[in-house]
């Protein structure tokens, strides 16, 4: 058995309805880095000076010694950088990604953002990289940014950010029970849940794209300009798809020494500008989505075929292709994950096993399945799920003239195909029924073949719909 963990499906076709406050079309999030203070200096216990988004794009770490200039561009980020975004963003519901021990740095800073109303969530105990990390250093990290973010703020974070993680980070944040929201991911444009262990955490996914960062790396943003023109046009698709009822959240990514340039800062001015100018627009920090979001999405558990013991799943879908369990058995030792927890997903592996069945194996599906309206009906000894497809379709009610009838095309049917004849019968009633009878009878027996193999499968996803998402 195999599973493949990640979640290539999200909300599919069909995203919810977040239902915003006051029926926005969009929540437009902000968030400012503050990391200024908490980057890899040896000043604070590192190996080595900082090399991370600045100004000095290709930068290397300098061993054992302080690198002056990227020291400068940092301290740009606290010293004039994070004002110039605080009074141009200070009537905004904001949200601060905040390094511990760059805020513990930085105490008129947190005063004017909590002046500002604005929230506070962690961006880690420092703003260094995590991939290489041990799972056990990285949790203590973690427990110590906690408790230096409530020691300087006064209250401990409702969100977390670690930003350069591990594959671990997401997990461990879940398992700390601290976190209203978790925002490691950028997998949506909508907020989801995910189950670790008995945690359901919500994931409030961030943004690489619409963020100044791009300003650092290469292939990125050159002006100003630019990162307007990649603002405004995210927020205008956005806006036009909840104007078409389908609502999602916009993210903007901000760091003080980035975007606090006056160059830059004036695009940033001019997309809010351009915000505020639209109706039905939601600023709000991170904790109020996801308060919101909690009350209006409540996450609800149910079993997952890809999460399921082999017991339990071929119990539970061993009858979705009629007295077949083998189809399920084969579809157990597939690679199952999230993307096949709902019906078309389980559909899809169970139709897969069907299909590579040779054509042997495929006519006992078919012959396992009863003759429409047959003896077996009469007799009441379908399969639960066969007597009540054949009852919604009005097959349990024929008159005498029509139950003489199907048996008459049954025998013509079995007699010159060799298997019974299959049809979704939830797509028909009687009458259309009759008549696809009628019509199938005439083909050929690779047509027919072929054709009560697709109603099979068909017959199979309507029984999964009952049973999945």
């Amino acid at each position: 058995m195999t599973r493949y963990p990640r979640d290539m499906i999200g909300y599919g076709a069909t995203p919810p309805d977040p239902r915003w406050p006051g029926k926005a079309r969009i929540a437009v999030q902000i968030v400012v880095n503050y990391e200024e203070g908490g980057e890899n200096h040896i000043l604070h216990g590192d190996a080595a000076s900082e090399a991370f988004l600045s100004e000095i794009v290709g930068a290397t770490p300098w061993p054992g010694q302080r690198h002056w200039n990227m020291d400068s561009i940092y301290e740009y980020g606290a010293r004039a950088g994070f004002w110039r975004l605080h009074r141009m963003l200070q009537d905004l519901p904001v949200t601060v990604y905040g390094v511990a021990s760059a805020l513990a740095r930085a105490p008129e800073q947190v005063a004017a953002m909590q002046a500002a109303g604005w929230e506070i969530a962690s961006h880690g105990l420092k703003w260094v990289e995590y991939k290489d990390s041990d799972p056990e250093a990285e949790a203590a990290d973690m427990a110590a940014a906690i408790q230096l973010h409530t020691d300087v703020t006064g209250v401990p974070p409702a969100g977390w950010y670690t930003g350069r993680c591990s594959e671990n980070t997401v997990r461990l944040a879940a398992e700390t029970g601290q976190f209203t929201y978790v925002a490691d991911s950028y997998a949506d444009d909508l907020p989801y849940w995910m189950e670790i262990g008995e945690r359901d955490q919500l994931i409030i996914p961030y943004t690489l794209d619409c963020n100044d960062m791009r300003f650092a790396t290469a292939q990125g943003f050159n002006s100003g300009d630019q990162f307007f023109a990649y603002l405004r046009d995210s927020f205008d698709v956005l806006y036009a798809e909840g104007a078409a009822g389908a609502a999602k959240m916009m993210s903007v990514g901000l760091h003080c020494r980035l975007a606090g340039r006056p160059g830059r800062a004036q695009a940033v001015r001019r997309f809010v500008d351009h915000v505020k100018a639209h109706d039905g627009v939601w600023f709000a920090t991170r904790a109020q989505i996801a308060r919101h979001w909690a009350q209006t999405h409540p996450h609800h558990r149910y079993m997952r075929p890809s999460q399921m013991g082999r017991a339990d799943f071929i119990a539970r879908f061993g009858g979705v292709f009629e007295h077949s369990p083998w189809i399920a058995e084969g579809a157990f030792e597939m690679e199952l994950g999230p993307a096949h927890d709902t019906a078309i997903g389980l559909h899809n592996a169970l139709s897969r096993v069907f299909r590579a069945a040779d054509e042997g194996r495929r006519l006992a599906v078919l012959t396992a399945h009863p003759d429409l309206a047959g003896k077996l009906a009469q007799a009441r000894r379908l399969t639960t799920e066969s007597t009540a497809e054949q009852a919604a379709a009005g097959m349990d009610a024929l008159t005498d003239a029509e139950r003489a009838s199907f048996t008459a095309l049954n025998d013509a049917y079995v007699t010159k195909h060799g298997f019974p004849f299959i049809i979704a019968v939830r797509d028909h009633d009687k009458a259309s029924i009759l008549a696809a009878f009628k019509r199938r009878l005439e083909n050929d027996r690779a047509t027919e073949f072929a054709e009560a193999c697709r109603q099979v499968e068909r017959i199979a996803a309507f029984r999964l719909t009952d049973l999945l998402p």
